[in-house]
């Protein structure tokens, strides 16, 4: 798996769950991770989870640390666990590295009840896409949140360690399978 943090700072707007788009417009081809910077605004009809949709739910924030996972030949069960995993990952480094104890609940991170991140897994026509993005200001949530600024988490830093554990962590999963002797 490649990771690659993008400098520039890009509008997260639920687009970029298309497949290969890290591809398209990156150069980052096959089992990727990609992080960067920039605000979340989701347009209705980029919503993915029907239960958002129903509930007329907006997704937005100002300033967020997104993270697009494209892994191809894989099942959208796999997805919604490496999305587990990845957000575990998440805050089992927050938890440790910066003693915040978070709540997990399902795909989102909270604390003191209130929601640090937005995540959702998808399946396309040939991969399963991961969005994980964690608020890294309050400015413009519709919901009560925490960021990682009142945390005193650099971004980027937090952003290119959680990329080089998922990658680690994906590589010894694919490991596991080739060193198994099937029925």
């Amino acid at each position: 798996m490649k990771h690659q943090w993008l400098d520039q700072a890009i509008k997260y707007d639920g687009l970029q769950m298309n497949p290969i788009w890290t591809y398209q417009n990156f150069g980052v081809m096959g089992d990727s991770i990609v992080a960067f910077r920039g605000p979340c605004q989701i347009p209705a009809e980029n919503i993915l989870d029907i239960e958002d949709l129903r509930a007329h739910q907006k997704i937005q924030g100002a300033d967020m640390l997104h993270f697009i996972v494209e892994v191809f030949h894989q099942s959208f069960p796999l997805a919604v666990t490496l999305q587990r995993l990845m957000v575990c990952m998440a805050q089992k480094t927050i938890q440790s590295e910066y003693q915040i104890s978070l709540d997990r609940q399902g795909d989102d991170l909270y604390f003191e009840k209130r929601k640090l991140s937005i995540s959702i897994a998808a399946i396309s026509s040939v991969s399963a896409k991961i969005h994980l993005a964690l608020n890294i200001s309050n400015e413009g949530t519709p919901v009560p949140t925490c960021c990682l600024s009142e945390f005193g988490i650099d971004p980027k830093k937090f952003g290119e360690d959680l990329m080089a554990s998922v990658v680690h962590e994906w590589k010894s999963i694919l490991e596991a399978t080739w060193k198994v002797k099937l029925l």
